[in-house]
């Protein structure tokens, strides 16, 4: 039977072949970072013959990194590259470097249910069990998504067993940081689960701070013998400086240190709130089917000014313009399923046939004061004076879009004998956009629907090799109208696959290697023909080879590594150079972490360890064609390693300290750029000492 997204499969570590782990809530130890099934796959099929690649980093990998953000496990996951991330308000990245849309960021699903519509705050892991990373097309079971992959955050879930937990961080940059991890059961039908963090940072960067709280609440309540409801909700608050980061200077970094901010300190935090709540209902009609309907409610909003630069003049002063954002969302979604096995003959089939439905609505007010030679609103880069007169934002941007979509959806994993299985799958989704500009009082509609089915064999010649091969299709809506209002024709994606996958007898380690083929068309592009306006017409391709593994090597090692080869260029656009490539997407990069743990004579543990993440040369800002023509040199992001020193110690069975040094060797390095004056410059070493006790 299919497992939902939103509840994992929980076989027992002996039935995995895996380490038992020793602790149930807050950090853990001894535990896995080979999975056997992923949530997000929607088929009980074992990871080792699912015709995909799939990276999941588990809770260990998450413990072992001392990770509390998304963006701590990135470099560790092949082919995940940082994308514009909106001056530190959200995530953003490409997969296999394609990127989603530049304000919404990547396809990523929370439990099954999208969770990048509207404004999403930097995910926090606390309240997170693992993070599955499912790469090529997965819109034959989620509909809109880009082609080169899509997340799915597995919240934790409650245990039927009590346990706490409580930790506490500090370290540099005033890094406070608290979290609270409870779980059991409230008689004998009912188990919750909470967890609450809260963070208090400044930073690395002059004048800019962060501020977080995360509430995540849920429960199980079996209704009947074979009837189960399940909730998960989330509340995050997270607020900070919109920091647009550093500027290069005659096209090369590091002519102002990266933690001069080119902001105004007058302006305060830009705040982002997050709410979610997810309710699941599941029923077990017999031995081979099951449904499950699940309804999902998202509200997101971000608020707050900033100063943002423009342009940097040759007398070393930088433009800004002051800008004002009062943006808003709401988001509703329906999903039901019926899943189930079936025998004809001597093939058996895994079926799920699925309908989901969403309704999203966005409020967009942003004002915009914009710079003049009268009053240049500039900052001199180097040596800023803040506190000047700031210039009072006036209209600029006042939208309404409503977005409904109604989808079908079925998936057959078919195990044709022993040695084959073959998964199949096909969504149907009509989808109805409209945008209304309050400005000009004129409304841009669309109503494109979209086919995109999914195809992949598995050949499985040994018990621990699986030789695979996949294809499907994907799509995504386009925002906005043409000259003539009328809407954009869809993105339309194409992904091949073709790869192979190892798994040690014992389970306990496996690895993939893939090549990957992917073509993007309808990216939106400037329409030549009129100035300030755009059109469906421009192509992407990106291809390559990558590698994974993770696994425990032995009763003391565990070791996870990546290694990704991957050249995107544009094939087609109107503005941009043909043959260019991505904003952001290195060709090579490549990380590893490896943790040695072992007990001494009087019971107490340690482990201790290390990480290098390797990223190479990136484009730094898009260069058009007229500047490839004249020669102009492009702006490249320079490659960089980094290393990182990780350790604990269990003093006794309930009490535990951890050190976590990221950056080790201090880099200067710069992470992601949308253009010469907006690039984001690394953090520095980090020094963070923890304490961890169960209770």
């Amino acid at each position: 039977m299919a497992q939902s997204a939103d509840a994992p499969p929980a076989p027992s570590a002996a039935a995995q072949g895996q380490l038992t782990t020793v602790e149930v809530v807050g950090r853990t130890e001894s535990g896995a970072y080979h999975a056997d099934e992923a949530a997000g796959a929607k088929s009980d099929l074992p990871l080792r013959e699912l015709p995909q690649s799939v990276r999941i980093v588990t809770r260990q990998a998450i413990d072992d990194l001392g990770a509390t953000k998304l963006d701590d496990v990135l470099d560790y996951v092949g082919g995940v590259s940082r994308q514009n991330n909106f001056g530190g308000l959200w995530d953003n990245i490409a997969i296999r470097g394609l990127p989603g849309n530049e304000n919404t960021g990547m396809a990523t699903l929370f439990n099954g249910f999208s969770s990048n519509r509207g404004f999403n705050a930097p995910r926090d892991l606390a309240g997170v069990e693992r993070i599955e990373f499912l790469k090529g097309t997965a819109a034959a079971l989620y509909g809109s998504s880009e082609p080169g992959g899509t997340l799915n955050i597995v919240s934790k879930r409650p245990l039927w067993t009590s346990a706490n937990a409580v930790e506490v961080y500090a370290g540099s940059q005033g890094l406070k940081r608290g979290a609270l991890d409870l779980t059991g059961p409230i008689g004998g039908n009912f188990a919750y689960r909470l967890n609450v963090a809260a963070e208090d940072r400044d930073s690395f960067r002059d004048h800019v701070g962060a501020r977080r709280e995360v509430v995540a609440p849920a429960f199980t309540w079996k209704l009947g013998r074979d009837t189960v409801l399940e909730y998960s909700g989330e509340y995050l608050r997270h607020a900070t400086p919109l920091d647009r980061g550093v500027v290069a200077v005659n096209n090369s970094l590091g002519a102002v240190p990266r933690n001069r901010f080119f902001g105004e300190p007058a302006d305060g935090d830009v705040t982002v709130k997050n709410q979610t709540h997810q309710f699941i209902l599941s029923h077990e009609w017999n031995s081979a089917w099951r449904s499950r309907v699940g309804v999902s409610y998202r509200e997101t909003s971000v608020n707050g000014f900033a100063t943002e630069p423009t342009a940097l003049r040759a007398d070393g002063s930088l433009t800004r313009q002051r800008r004002f954002r009062d943006f808003s969302s709401n988001d509703i979604a329906l999903q039901a399923e019926l899943q189930g096995n079936v025998k004809t003959g001597g093939i058996e089939h895994e079926l799920l046939f699925g309908v989901e439905s969403f309704r999203f609505d966005m409020d967009t007010l942003m004002l915009r004061a914009n710079p003049t030679a009268a009053r240049p609103y500039a900052i001199n880069i180097y040596n800023p004076v803040y506190g000047q007169r700031q210039p009072v934002p006036t209209a600029n941007t006042d939208t309404l879009e409503h977005q409904k979509n109604t989808a079908f959806y079925v998936q057959d994993a078919i195990r044709l004998s022993p040695e084959w299985r073959l998964v199949a799958g096909v969504r149907a989704d009509n989808y109805s956009q409209s945008l209304l500009n309050r400005r000009n009082a004129t409304t841009a509609r669309q109503e494109p629907s979209s086919t995109s089915p999914r195809i992949g064999l598995s050949w499985l010649p040994t018990p621990q090799w699986t030789v695979y091969a996949n294809a499907g299709r994907s799509f995504r809506p386009n925002t906005g109208s043409d000259v003539a209002a009328n809407g954009f024709a869809p993105e339309t994606g194409r992904s091949l696959e073709l790869g192979t996958k190892w798994e040690s007898a014992d389970q306990r380690m496996g690895a993939t290697a893939a090549l990957f083929d992917i073509r993007k068309r309808n990216v939106l592009t400037s329409d030549p023909a009129n100035a300030g306006y755009s059109v469906a017409a421009g192509e992407i391709r990106s291809r390559g080879l990558e590698f994974d593994f993770s696994g425990q090597l032995s009763k003391h090692w565990r070791l996870t590594a990546s290694l990704v080869l991957n050249d995107v260029e544009i094939t087609q656009d109107n503005t941009l150079e043909a043959g260019g490539r991505l904003l952001n997407v290195p060709r090579v990069n490549g990380s590893l972490l490896a943790v040695y743990e072992d007990g001494l004579a009087n019971g107490q543990r340690y482990g201790i360890g290390g990480g290098v993440t390797h990223v190479g040369r990136r484009l730094g800002e898009a260069r058009t064609q007229a500047e490839a023509r004249a020669g102009k040199p492009a702006f490249d992001l320079p490659a960089y390693t980094t290393a990182k020193l990780v350790a604990y110690w269990r003093i006794n069975p309930t009490l535990r300290l951890t050190l976590d040094v990221d950056n080790l060797f201090d880099k200067t390095y710069y992470a992601s750029s949308y253009s010469r004056v907006w690039v984001t410059p690394g953090t520095p070493r980090t020094v963070t000492l923890g304490l961890q006790a169960k209770f």
